[in-house]
């Protein structure tokens, strides 16, 4: 479904999924080229009626946050990156996020080398 979504409406959903949670004036500052208030307010009220972001009240504000469904939105993010900057490369792709990590932890090595050893199995 992120995929379907409109340019804007998708940079919005982003901004907030980025941010954990904000206000329609936090959200709109992080934009790029940031369209009127009342523009980004009905961007985000078509994102509620989509059901990909929720708002609770907070001292006469409404605070936006990602609706849990963290897992099927980052597969799909992660998937549109590796189409668009990868050439659907998985493989180029982890080596460039490894790239950017200075040092990793025992324990994030060892679930590397897990997924490695599943791969080969799966490749055989």
């Amino acid at each position: 479904m992120i995929d379907s979504l409109p340019r804007r409406e998708r940079e919005i959903f982003e901004i907030v999924c980025g941010l954990g949670e904000g206000t329609a004036s936090a959200i709109r500052g992080a934009m790029t080229d940031p369209p009127s208030d009342s523009a980004v307010r009905a961007l985000l009220a078509r994102l509620v009626a989509k059901g990909l972001i929720a708002h609770r009240t907070e001292n006469q504000a409404y605070i936006y946050a990602p609706v849990p469904q963290t897992d099927a939105v980052a597969a799909s993010a992660l998937q549109r990156l590796v189409q668009t900057f990868f050439h659907g490369s998985a493989a180029s792709a982890a080596t460039a996020l490894l790239g950017m990590e200075p040092k990793l932890a025992s324990d994030e090595i060892d679930a590397l080398q897990r997924m490695i050893d599943q791969a080969r199995r799966d490749a055989k």
